[in-house]
């Protein structure tokens, strides 16, 4: 391995400040796409379909759990995957490995599920030995299909408005692999982290930061 050179601590901290300067050339080009994700069109779902939940079977609309916004990744874990039947795949593992606390995303109205072709026993099972704890429903239909994600994994990010569901966003293969926090799942969906310092269409729900920040073990708390 050849190392860098060796430098003073004046040095370093020179060589420091310089990448900075990149490093705040692509946080802001970050958000700039972020908010041209917020100004995406919206494609309406016409179809009806299915999943088989811990509580039997639901629809699309259910996924939301009365919430505004949804994303819904599809994971491989099923028979013929690599791992079956005591595992996801490798990267769709990393990725549920990956997720963090769901109260986080919820208190901006969004909810997160995870969605195989493996039966509800089969998925808590799984989830149960790996420490997942997002919600996981069954495919029983072409929902994978017909959101590009029956060959491949993906994320696909939903809206409800006055009654309807929207799709509003898909990402997938490297695109994948940056989410797990609230923030980048946040930056994918329609109406992003939803703070005022964010360049978003007029009329969007919008408040200062921190004020929804909150303890996980009380989601339900006031924020603050």
């Amino acid at each position: 391995m050849r190392t860098p050179p060796i430098v003073s601590r004046q040095e370093w901290t020179a060589a420091h400040q310089r990448l900075l300067v990149r490093e705040k050339e692509l946080t802001r080009a970050r958000d700039a796409l972020a908010a041209e994700r917020r100004r995406m069109p919206w494609l309406a779902v016409e179809k009806e379909y299915a999943f088989d939940g811990p509580n039997g079977r639901v629809g699309l609309l259910d996924l939301f759990e009365n919430r505004r916004q949804l994303i819904v990744y599809r994971a491989f874990l099923e028979p013929g995957v690599s791992g079956w039947p005591d595992h996801a795949c490798k990267g769709c593992s990393m990725v549920a490995d990956q997720v963090a606390h769901l109260a986080h995303l919820n208190a901006r109205d969004t909810t997160l599920v995870f969605v195989s072709r493996a039966p509800q026993a089969d998925i808590r099972r799984v989830a149960t030995r790996m420490g997942w704890s997002m919600p996981w429903y069954t495919l029983t239909d072409r929902f994978d299909a017909d959101f590009d994600v029956d060959e491949w994994h993906g994320t696909n990010a939903f809206i409800q408005h006055e009654g309807r569901v929207f799709r509003t966003y898909f990402v997938n293969n490297r695109g994948d692999e940056a989410l797990g926090t609230t923030w980048s799942y946040l930056d994918l969906t329609a109406l992003g982290r939803q703070e005022e310092w964010e360049d978003s269409p007029p009329g969007y729900p919008q408040t200062p930061p921190y004020v929804w920040w909150r303890w996980h073990d009380q989601p339900d708390a006031s924020p603050g």
